[in-house]
């Protein structure tokens, strides 16, 4: 079905050209090297352009509008949400969390049906399922109906981001993945921007209806989602064989430069790959590590417009909503530029290790002084410290795993794992904290040094295994295919395989 492995380091075989009847060396992060017989450095970066507008800008548009709906709590909570549903205590803190359990149980089994099943089918079914929890949250009446909403919206929107970050990787090679998935996921970024904006023009509509700004909040986004869901179902691709879009000699092209980067691998469904998945200790370090961030991440996003509220420059909640702008729009700069960076250098691990640090100083200015502009700042730092590291982990944790299925499941592994610290940040900040939040922000502090130790470690250790096989093995370029599919199912432990630093 066209989908890569990926695998590999920069050394892929050599291949003959059929004008010349000479080898030319193939680079796996480049494409400014002839890649195939009959196809030029230009031509095949005019169609990788052609795959990333025909992708690329509707899948972010499809995040943005997930990230939206699972938020957008935080906006609607500025308005009455707490005294329209008499919430009290924690009851507020439990809606955030009880998400959570829900979308991570749902990430595996998702994927997996991906796989199984076509994914301009599977992606649209699920927007249409989450887009109407959303509007429904709208008309809830009390907490036990807002706990019930929130977790179907969870059951429902927790396919998504794993899906399309796999997805991704059946259309781009591993060191081409990284600046999409940085582009993609730089719509959650544009989901807190423009979420603050909608939900400051959304809140005018108080009272329309007899209905409260916050339903108004939840009725349109809900409704948004459904609308571009049906579209999905008439606009998305599946896979490179299949494309619409694409010339019969374009899938040709990007069938084959798939299936040389993947290296042979094993690509069909077969469950003892999803046991494979489970058992590499790899896999289980990069989901420690993405706790620590996504701890983070939606920590930021839920309690960001709560966070600037208290510190006493916003004069209105209104003015929070949009003061709770600007840092994400800086964010978003950073996600995309290091994407791309990454991609450049076709490295990982030092660029998570680089933002980790970036969003520990943010940390401490927000723990450390009352002033209001440092701790501003320190919302640009953290902003832009955590977002962009979501793409760069999955991105090398995606990048070091060997074969289609495996690599499916160790990514919805990854990214559930790392959404149980939704469930965790649902708690950080909570009222009688307010206004330093002091548990809550040193709790984040923990969590990304946890993360950087780990992201350290990692880095070392797959630096030390590279340079075992390169002393144990021959280098990958010299292989043969016979030689590669003799070790096909061995997935990222093949002696040819160089992982991603």
């Amino acid at each position: 079905m066209g989908n890569p492995d990926e695998v590999s380091g920069a050394d892929v075989p050599t291949t003959e050209s059929d004008s010349m009847n000479e080898k030319i060396p193939y680079k796996a992060d480049s494409i400014d090297e002839v890649e195939s017989a009959g196809w030029d450095a230009a031509s095949t970066k005019k169609l990788i352009r052609k795959i990333d507008l025909a992708l690329i800008p509707f899948l972010s548009f499809l995040y943005l509008l997930s990230f939206l709906d699972r938020t957008n709590i935080g906006n609607a909570r500025l308005d009455s949400l707490e005294k329209d549903l008499g919430l009290t205590g924690l009851q507020y803190n439990d809606a955030l969390a009880v998400f959570f359990p829900f979308y991570v149980a749902a990430e595996v089994p998702s994927n997996m049906a991906m796989k199984r099943f076509r994914p301009s089918v599977w992606i649209p079914c699920i927007m249409i399922a989450w887009g109407i929890c959303c509007t429904l949250m709208g008309i809830v009446h009390n907490y036990a109906g807002l706990m019930a909403v929130r977790s179907a919206l969870g059951l429902a929107e927790g396919g998504l981001f794993p899906g399309i970050t796999y997805y991704i990787t059946m259309w781009y090679r591993r060191h081409e993945c990284g600046l999409r998935m940085a582009i993609f996921f730089s719509a959650a970024t544009a989901a807190g921007a423009f979420g603050g904006l909608l939900a400051r023009g959304i809140l005018e509509m108080r009272g329309t209806a007899g209905l409260s700004g916050w339903q108004w909040i939840f009725i349109l986004e809900g409704i948004l989602t459904v609308i571009v869901a049906i579209v999905a179902f008439f606009v998305m691709q599946d896979y490179p064989s299949t494309a619409k879009f694409l010339t019969p000699e374009e899938r040709k092209e990007v069938t084959d430069r798939l299936k040389r980067d993947r290296s042979s691998l094993a690509d069909e469904f077969d469950i003892k790959y999803f046991f494979a998945a489970l058992k590499d200790w790899k896999i289980w370090v990069h989901m420690f590590i993405t706790i620590g961030v996504y701890t983070g991440l939606y920590s930021y996003s839920l309690f960001l417009p709560t966070i600037i509220n208290e510190m006493g420059t916003a004069k209105t909640p209104e003015m929070a909503q949009l003061m709770t702008v600007p840092p994400y729009v800086v964010a978003c700069l950073f996600c995309v530029g290091a994407g791309w960076y990454a991609d450049k250098l076709g490295q990982r691990g030092s660029f998570m290790i680089f933002f980790m640090a970036m969003a520990i100083v943010g940390l401490i200015l927000l723990l450390a002084t009352a002033n209001a502009g440092a701790r501003y700042l320190g919302c640009f730092l953290l902003a832009s410290g955590i977002y962009p590291n979501v793409p760069q982990g999955v991105a090398w944790n995606g990048n070091n795993i060997g074969g289609s299925l495996k690599r499916g499941v160790g990514i919805a592994m990854h990214v559930g794992f790392g959404n149980l610290g939704g469930a965790i940040s649902a708690y950080l900040f909570r009222a009688k904290d307010k206004p330093r939040y002091f548990s809550g922000f040193a709790t984040l502090l923990g969590c990304q040094a946890m993360a950087l130790i780990l992201s350290l470690w990692m880095t070392i250790y797959l630096r030390r295994e590279n340079a075992r096989r390169d002393r144990e093995y021959k280098a990958p370029s010299e292989y043969t295919e016979e030689e590669k599919h003799a070790e096909r199912e061995k997935g990222d432990y093949a002696t040819f395989f160089r992982y991603t630093i």
